[in-house]
């Protein structure tokens, strides 16, 4: 099959998706055209042929995550926006206008590439296209309707792109369909009427653990860039000046840092999946932000971790982790030593769970059954 991919590129977990599905698909014969923006451009442009840029869309945010009340406003309205990368103010283009570009980005090769399928990984323009050109689609998704703290003024914009989400082939939920990590992110999918579409395929990841040295504490920080930039500011301080040994990853592939050191703090730019794997299967704890794709990490290297979320998404699935007493959910960073000494002294606890919780995720390969749900939909 001729197979049209497109990922978001808010963070880089759609991308880690779509890769690991697009390597499965390409073993299978398939033949693939990969469409995304901004650095998630880049990292599918290193691994595979046929990679093309459209125009990315970006939620509005700072130093302090993201602004929804500010982001609403920049659906219509250019606003000022401090550039992390360059350390210089620009104005951000309204994401009205960023949505038309990306659609017309996509539409232009949608007639060239001529797909039988679109597979759309947090892209709800390309599931705009299917419908148009009726072309059998495909979802990839851990978010449809947030239930926790989602901003009331979000409300309508998620509404609206439900009936792209209603109007697909299928859903594919990287996800266990039992103890779902990403269950308040999902809402009441009977409710929404999308139940029979919805497959919870299991975790992209192989989900195969091996026994690590855990000598130090690994910080992982994800997401967006105001969400790292938030997240690097407060964090690097305090491991700085911590005695406890600690390896800091800033999530930033434009900062390929060597191991610069800050007290007891090895601090990197970016890591390489392999060297990510090795430094968190020797962690004796993991501290993350709650990301979707990070959760599975932890329990595949079977860590008990604490949760820092910034954003309504992450706080859904630090709840979840939370509930299944596999970390501690952290939403004041100033409690943080606090946070480290429940887990030392109920180690052995959260350690156990997250060790069944593994048991349980290595059930489900995801890449493959997501593989064969593709296979499985008639032109």
């Amino acid at each position: 099959m001729r197979l049209f991919l497109s990922c978001s590129e808010l963070g880089f977990g759609h991308a880690s998706r779509i890769m690991r599905l697009g390597k499965e698909l390409e073993k299978r014969g398939h033949e693939l055209f990969f469409f995304s923006g901004g650095r998630a451009f880049d990292l599918l442009n290193k691994k595979f042929k046929n990679v093309y840029p459209c125009t990315p869309i970006v939620w509005y945010e700072n130093s302090y995550g993201v602004i929804p009340s500010a982001s609403v406003f920049n659906i219509l309205f250019p606003l000022p926006q401090y550039n992390y990368s360059t350390h210089q103010l620009k104005l951000k283009t309204p994401s009205s206008l960023e949505t038309v570009r990306r659609y017309y980005d996509l539409r232009k090769h949608l007639h060239k590439v001529k797909p039988d399928m679109i597979v759309a990984d947090g892209d709800i323009l390309a599931l705009r296209l299917a419908r148009r050109w009726r072309i059998p689609s495909v979802y990839i998704t851990n978010v449809i309707r947030p239930s926790f703290r989602f901003p009331t003024l979000l409300t309508p914009g998620e509404r609206f792109t439900e009936t792209y989400v209603k109007k697909c082939t299928k859903i594919i939920v990287p996800d266990n369909p039992t103890y779902t990590i990403c269950e308040y992110n999902l809402g009441n999918i009977d409710r929404i009427g999308i139940k029979r579409k919805v497959e919870f395929a299991g975790s992209f990841l192989d989900m195969t653990s091996q026994q690590g040295l855990e000598n130090h504490i690994f910080v992982s920080i994800s997401g967006p860039l105001g969400t790292r930039a938030k997240l690097a500011g407060i964090l690097v301080p305090i491991f700085s000046s911590l005695e406890l040994p600690s390896i800091v990853s800033l999530g930033d592939p434009d900062r390929m840092m060597s191991g610069a050191k800050l007290g007891n703090c090895r601090i990197f730019g970016w890591l390489t999946e392999k060297q990510r794997s090795q430094i968190m299967r020797n962690a004796e704890v993991v501290i993350f932000s709650g990301s979707h794709g990070t959760c599975f990490d932890v329990i595949k290297h079977r860590k008990p971790s604490i949760c820092i979320p910034t954003q309504p998404e992450q706080m859904g699935n630090a709840l979840k982790m939370r509930e299944l007493e596999c970390s501690v959910y952290l939403d004041n960073p100033d409690k943080l030593e606090s946070a480290l000494a429940e887990i030392k002294e109920n180690r052995e606890t959260y350690k156990r769970n997250v060790e069944e919780l593994n048991q349980h995720c290595c059930k489900f390969d995801g890449t493959r059954r997501a593989c064969d749900i593709i296979e499985g939909i008639k032109a």
